[in-house]
């Protein structure tokens, strides 16, 4: 089985279980990128002491790409409509839950390039030198 089959058939719902898996694998996993990308932009604000923001951003970006392709698969195999209890509804909320971790970890990583290790010169407070 090759990468698009695996992707094909996780979409689906895997081999067992109804159509509302695979929309519900796709929100999980974009709900973990979600929830790594926050991790991560709370350990650049120093909220938290744990882990690797640029790590963390990488993380995000992934899981929420992951999250929306697995959700676009859904939508692209799922037949009827909303209520019809296929996970449609389920597949349309992971897409812009998968975008906006990808986006947090975009955010994470952008700014771990801009931070670096605090020093005692590196604080923004001037102060008064004699001329």
């Amino acid at each position: 089985m090759n990468a698009s089959q695996a992707l094909e058939v996780a979409a689906e719902g895997g081999i067992i279980g109804d159509g509302r898996t695979g929309a519900n694998l796709a929100l999980g996993v974009g709900l973990i990128g979600l929830a790594i990308g926050w991790a991560a932009l709370m350990r650049i604000t120093g909220r938290i002491s744990i882990g690797n923001a640029r790590t963390g951003g990488l993380s995000a970006m992934g899981a929420g790409v992951a999250g929306m392709v697995l959700a676009v698969l859904h939508l692209a195999t799922s037949s009827g409509g909303p209520g019809t209890g296929n996970g449609l509804v389920g597949a349309i909320a992971a897409v812009p839950l998968g975008l906006v971790a990808a986006v947090v970890g975009r955010r994470a990583l952008a700014l771990s390039r801009h931070t670096g290790p605090v020093t005692e010169h590196s604080t923004h407070e001037r102060t008064a030198e004699p001329h």
